[in-house]
Formats: structure tokens, C-alpha cells, sequence
């Protein structure tokens, strides 16, 4: 048996029509199966769970405590801490 793996632009017409063709015609055939269809699986992969704003934020954040620039909060007095009381 004979494992291929090939790579589809699923926004062109022609990656479409393939992924499409491929569907039908392999859909209940036993000779030639599509084993795993990545598509749904790269695009969380890539998009990932958060949001790009949010990422950055973090980011920014990890880069603040590394130079030392950080806030400490009373538990107490959480508001007071922040300067909005």
C-alpha cells in the first residue's frame, strides 16, 4: 500500500473542484480511502483559539516583566492599587 499526501489550495477553483472530485469519487471505495482531511484541523491550527489582539497583549505583558515593569495589587485594596480609588 502506497501512502500520498498532497497539498490542495482550497480557495482556488481548481483545489475546490479536486477536493470536491475526491469526495465523490473516493467516498465509498475501499481501494482508495482519504484518510484525514486537514483542512478544518490547519485552519484552528493557524487561527489558533485566540485572537491576535489578545496574543499581543500577552506578549506585551511577558516582555513588561521581564524589564521589571510591573504593578504589584493589595488584595485588599485592589482598586487603591490601581490608583482608582
Amino acid at each position: 500500500m502506497t501512502t500520498l499526501t498532497i497539498k490542495i489550495n482550497e480557495s482556488s477553483k481548481k483545489g475546490k473542484a479536486f477536493l470536491e472530485f475526491a469526495k465523490t469519487f473516493f467516498d465509498d471505495e475501499k481501494d482508495v480511502e482519504i484518510i484525514e482531511s486537514e483542512s478544518e484541523k490547519t485552519k484552528a491550527e493557524t487561527e489558533g483559539i485566540y485572537s491576535k489582539a489578545f496574543i499581543a497583549k500577552i506578549k506585551k505583558a511577558e516582555e513588561n516583566i521581564k524589564n521589571g515593569e510591573t504593578t504589584t495589587l493589595n488584595p485588599d485594596d485592589i482598586w487603591g492599587s490601581l490608583g482608582l480609588k
